[in-house]
């Protein structure tokens, strides 16, 4: 079998097979097939697509690139949450518990961020001493322990993956349906969950823009995991405005755990719940989605989704007095109000660029090796189709650099369209596919 040979059958239309598409990763992820001819492979996949069956088999051939986690000795149906990202997207410090403290095991690997603000480990290392670089048999132990665990994503988990996307990276061949699903879905099958709720963002601050590619999208996802063996669902929302109020590290955890005490802004709160409720059928705690959302009701307002917040982050070397007290969270030293310049309502909200506000800011990375400042961000006090006078707080910015702080202030003021007449807030959830 010749690399060329396969490069030629792709950019000719033709189909690969299994063991074409088997050869072709792994002799790639021994670095025997260079940079060049995978380059030209991808851009001939990216031109030609491919069909159901190709897209299946690169999934596989991903995930199984590296180590499979084996999570047999967690009891019960493990279940597993992914989001695509966006703007003030903390859904899984919010989300973990709750749905831990109704009876179903999280067993969760996720990453750092590049770009607007930091991952979920980013976010959670607000909690002093945290750490999500644990062992295999620490994260079993305590998914059995206490019912959930995060922990850093290893190199050993589809090292084709990461291969693969830096080079798409720098080809311009990202934006590819199949490419995009299968990246996702290989690093989540090779985790070992049980069954996987996806939420997969559309809107001006999503990775997919337009609201038919984020459910196509959705459903190319949702049948590789079925097809996988897993049980996969996915709910399509809104990221045409940032999540909740929160944009910055420290500030979106201090949001989640108001969300746990049932104080959290309504479109965050829906947006856990909705997720929530359907890992919860996926994790048979529920009998349905109705069932569900009685479920995490209950655990919110009897204080223990709070209260696995906190053995969470205890077992994970945080101090879990931060999730009650929340000063103790990283604080910034300069806190100033975006003051609107006119009257009217909030008609649009450019989500990107309050995203690259926190980044502005320090609370995002550049690069790999940048720091992350937890303590800055953005509260924004008004969203689409919320009225707004001249002279009223938009939001409040909290910096550590005065600097800093005026490029963010510039860039907020022109992220806000307003309007006249009244706007009506867009749709959270768009859909469910399964």
């Amino acid at each position: 079998m010749r690399m060329y040979d396969l490069i030629m059958k792709k950019r000719n239309g033709e189909s690969l097979s299994r063991e074409e598409i088997e050869y072709m990763i792994a002799e790639y992820t021994a670095d025997i097939i260079p940079d060049y001819q995978m380059s030209a492979m991808m851009m001939a996949i990216y031109f030609r697509g491919m069909n159901a069956q190709e897209t299946v088999a690169l999934t596989m051939a991903m995930a199984h690139s590296g180590d499979m986690m084996d999570l047999t000795a967690i009891e019960g149906t493990k279940v597993d949450k992914h989001s695509t990202g966006g703007v003030g997207d903390k859904t899984s410090i919010a989300l973990t518990p709750m749905v831990a403290a109704c009876g179903v095991k999280i067993a969760k690997m996720s990453g750092r961020g590049l770009g607007h603000t930091g991952g979920t480990i980013d976010k959670l290392e607000s909690f002093e001493g945290f750490s999500t670089r644990i062992t295999a048999d620490h994260f079993v132990r305590q998914v059995n322990e206490i019912g959930v665990s995060i922990m850093g994503q290893t190199a050993d988990i589809a090292p084709a993956d990461k291969k693969l996307y830096a080079l798409r990276d720098v080809t311009a061949t990202v934006d590819n349906m199949s490419l995009i699903a299968s990246s996702i879905m290989s690093k989540k099958l090779a985790s070992g969950a049980d069954a996987i709720v996806l939420d997969v963002k559309t809107g001006s601050g999503a990775f997919m823009k337009q609201e038919q590619d984020s459910f196509a999208l959705a459903k190319e996802m949702v049948t590789l995991g079925n097809m996988a063996g897993r049980k996969t669902i996915a709910i399509v929302s809104d990221m045409d405005q940032p999540l909740g109020r929160a944009v910055g590290n420290a500030l979106e955890v201090e949001e989640a755990i108001a969300t746990l005490r049932g104080e959290g802004p309504e479109d965050f709160t829906k947006l856990c719940m909705t997720l929530g409720s359907y890992m919860l059928v996926a994790g048979g705690a529920a009998s349905d989605e109705e069932d569900a959302l009685k479920k995490l009701q209950d655990v919110i307002e009897d204080g223990s989704a709070l209260k696995k917040l906190a053995d969470f982050v205890q077992a994970q070397g945080g101090d879990p007095k931060a999730v009650y007290d929340t000063s103790l969270l990283p604080r910034a030293s300069v806190v100033e109000e975006v003051i609107s310049p006119q009257g009217g309502y909030v008609s649009k909200i450019d989500c990107d660029e309050i995203g690259i506000c926190s980044l502005l800011l320090g609370g995002g990375r550049e690069t790999k090796e940048s720091r992350i400042d937890l303590a800055v961000g953005l509260i924004l006090h008004k969203k689409v189709g919320d009225q707004v006078s001249e002279g009223e707080s938009l939001a409040t910015i909290y910096a550590n650099d005065q600097d800093k702080l005026k490029a963010a202030r510039e860039r907020f003021l022109n992220a806000y369209h307003f309007s006249d007449q009244p706007v009506k807030s867009t749709e959270l959830i768009k859909g469910i596919v399964q």
